[in-house]
């Protein structure tokens, strides 16, 4: 299998071959195929650099010893009932997911948590789809998810339909947790049977032993390092750093709280106003005073945050040229074409056949526009109308753009999170469709069955 950067040019040559056959968009040229990535990186700025400073951010952390340190006490107070952290990291993900729509900043946690589960005997494959489907669990039953929810109901209001936010939020809710459930149960069946027994395992031999060079091996901690007060400290500025996170990013001001209205003393945005450029600016502050903390000399933070940064710059990278494929459709209007005839073609359908097609729908526009929020701008002016013209709930196609989105971007190529995440974790990207299809199949038939029959119940 060719490495994601091969996939994702191939792609996108794919995607500009397809252009040259339909009359009524603008063809792409040889121009805008090599001109993709590029044009991908200056969209995917924002992350691409969170990435890099994050990497920056981690190997300060490293440097101190603190996080193997930490590792080696937590496996030992867990011994035995490791596999208490997956239901437990996994609801405080979708639950991050259900109402901020966490799923690019969940980047910042796949290194440390394949640490944890290395060390703790499971695989990266563990770690990555705890931290995924967690996120796609959260997403896909988005209750007050501003980048989906919020963006979908001003679609429509702008649109002339009014919308009651209270279906939204308890058939979201209802979504969120019976998908949680089947995430958190396929996760927790794959890791007892890999836990200690690397045979049950769908990693490749090569995966893992890219997987012991990064996460196991030498950098293994050994069982008996001492955790000093000094690593302790460490860790809880570490701690603190993805709290603050957390809290910059869940817009409060919209849920009528205003208690972060005069933090904007760091970033010049309040806390709940953040978005990449703050959270860059927040891990590279942090790098630095983790680094001061412990006594590290100034070259040595220096050197130990660009070795840092330069193991996620693949990461940077591929989050970036696949956010190319996305602009080389947007640029010929390939979204918007797709999108007429498929809303046409939904035409006088009933409300079974109309929730399940208009899934489809969405599963396809997602992999054309990975953006909620701009997949929500453009597409709900459409379906919201069309739904209610065929008498049928135009809050139901809220949640199901919610849906689409979430699933879509736990498999395709073109989700920059996702080819970040398995980088990181260091799984190829055939090996990820092996062991994920099966798990977003069941969140996707479940979710269609609890949006057809809101649909024609309510």
């Amino acid at each position: 299998m060719p490495t994601a950067f091969t996939v994702l040019i191939l792609l996108t040559i794919v995607v500009a071959i397809i252009t040259r056959f339909i009359p009524a968009i603008t063809p792409a040229t040889a121009a805008d195929v090599i001109m993709a990535p590029i044009d991908g990186f200056a969209s995917a700025m924002g992350v691409a650099l969170f990435v890099l400073i994050l990497g920056g951010f981690l190997g300060v952390v490293m440097k101190t010893g603190a996080l193997n340190a930490d590792i080696t006490a937590v496996a030992k107070k867990l011994n035995g009932k490791e596999t208490w952290m997956i239901p437990v990291l996994m609801f405080l993900i979708s639950l991050g997911g259900t109402t901020y729509g966490m799923a690019e900043e969940t980047i910042a946690f796949y290194a440390l948590v394949t640490s944890t589960m290395v060390a703790a005997g499971f695989d990266s494959l563990t770690a990555a789809s705890t931290i995924l489907l967690g996120s796609t669990a959260g997403v896909l039953g988005s209750t007050v998810n501003p980048f989906s929810i919020s963006a979908s109901v001003a679609a429509l209001n702008a649109a002339g339909i009014e919308t009651n936010q209270t279906v939204i939020i308890l058939v979201g809710g209802l979504s969120w947790i019976l998908c949680y459930i089947v995430g958190v149960t396929f996760v927790l069946r794959y890791a007892h049977k890999v836990k200690g027994n690397k045979a049950a395992s769908l990693l490749t031999s090569e995966e893992w032993a890219e997987v012991e060079k990064e996460y196991g091996g030498e950098k293994k901690p050994e069982a008996d390092s001492v955790f000093t007060l000094r690593q302790k400290i460490v860790m809880v500025l570490f701690g603190l750093s993805f709290v603050v996170m957390i809290v910059g990013m869940v817009p409060w001001s919209s849920f009528g709280i205003h208690l972060f209205d005069h933090t904007g003393f760091l970033t010049r945005k309040n806390l709940g106003d953040w978005y990449f450029s703050e959270l860059t600016a927040w891990f590279l502050l942090m790098g630095i005073v983790i680094g001061l903390v412990y006594g590290l000399k100034e070259r040595d933070i220096v050197n130990s945050f660009l070795t840092g940064a330069g193991d996620l710059i693949g990461v940077a990278l591929v989050i970036a040229v696949s956010r190319g494929v996305s602009v080389i459709m947007s640029n010929t209007g390939l979204d918007m074409y797709i999108l007429e005839k498929a809303s046409e073609a939904l035409q006088g359908t009933s409300s079974l056949l109309f929730t399940g097609c208009s899934y489809v729908v969405y599963l396809l526009l997602s992999v054309l526009i990975p953006s909620s929020s701009g997949l929500a701008t453009v597409s709900m002016p459409i379906m919201g109308p069309l739904a209610q013209n065929l008498g049928l709930v135009p809050e139901i196609m809220v949640c199901v753009l919610s849906g689409a989105c979430a699933l879509v971007n736990g498999i395709t190529p073109t989700s920059g999170t996702l080819m970040g995440a398995i980088a990181i974790c260091r799984i190829e990207y055939t090996t990820w469709v092996k062991y994920i299809w099966k798990p977003l199949a069941m969140m996707l038939v479940l979710h269609i069955v609890i949006l057809s029959v809101g649909m024609a119940v309510l």
